[in-house]
C-alpha cells in the first residue's frame, strides 16, 4: 500500500474545502438572486430599505381644508 503523496494531502486538505465553500456560496448567491429578482424587489420595506423607490413630493396646495380657508375670509373682511 502506498503512502499518500503531497499532492494528495495538497488536494484533500486544501483544493476540496475551497470546492466545497465556492459550492455552497454559489448556490447560496444564486437563490439570493431569484428571489430577489422574483419577491424581494417587489415588497414596499425592501424597496425603501435600498432606496429603489424614489419618493415623489407633492406640493401641497393653498386652500387644504376649512382653516384655510376660515382665516382667508377673516382677512377679507375689514378691521374696525
Amino acid at each position: 500500500m502506498e503512502s499518500p503523496s503531497f499532492l494528495d494531502y495538497l488536494f484533500f486538505f486544501i483544493v476540496r474545502p475551497l470546492l466545497a465553500i465556492s459550492f455552497v456560496v454559489c448556490f447560496i448567491a444564486l437563490w439570493w438572486f431569484l428571489a430577489w429578482k422574483l419577491v424581494l424587489s417587489h415588497v414596499p420595506l425592501v424597496q425603501e430599505i435600498f432606496c429603489l423607490r424614489k419618493k415623489t413630493f407633492k406640493p401641497k396646495p393653498e386652500s387644504r381644508g376649512r382653516i384655510s380657508k376660515f382665516y382667508k375670509s377673516q382677512n377679507s373682511v375689514p378691521q374696525w
